[in-house]
């Protein structure tokens, strides 16, 4: 994170996988189809069950919005620091971009329709903000050690 004019200035790295947020029932299991992409989330309550996860793998009967594109705010962003969803939702909300945002551990993910990522680029570049392509990582296997960088 950087300032401009005062204000946060923030990157996001733009995925390059389209997207689906799906609506299921309460109580409902993780179906099959729902494989894991660049993002894969499931939030349950009381009244629904939602899954981000990859637009190719919907069904067409599956009620959903897609597809999206995800843009996450590159972290860790510190738990002390505040405002940053703020500071990247008020130039969408001027440009009347709906989007989806969630949270993990270390960052903040905001995910745009398809159709309205170079106005949300541009928007955020207006402002200050950075957008590059992600950088593949591949994970670690649970349990095993992450591999060293054979350069370094």
């Amino acid at each position: 994170m950087s300032e401009t004019n005062g204000s946060p200035a923030y990157t996001l790295q733009q995925f390059p996988e389209k997207l689906a947020v799906v609506r299921l029932a309460p109580g409902a299991e993780v179906p099959a189809w729902a494989e894991s992409s660049s993002v894969f989330s499931i939030t349950a309550t009381a009244t629904e069950t939602s899954l981000v996860c990859a637009t190719r793998s919907v069904p067409t009967k599956v009620p959903s919005r897609r597809p999206l594109t995800a843009f996450a705010v590159q972290g860790p962003i510190d738990e002390e620091q505040y405002g940053v969803l703020a500071a990247l939702l008020a130039p969408l909300a001027e440009e009347g971009i709906s989007i989806f945002s969630l949270s993990t551990f270390d960052t903040d993910w905001i995910l745009v329709p398809t159709g309205r990522v170079d106005d949300a680029i541009q928007a955020w570049r207006r402002r200050g903000h950075t957008v590059a392509a992600a950088v593949p990582v591949t994970p670690a296997r649970q349990g095993s050690k992450p591999k060293k960088d054979p350069k370094k």
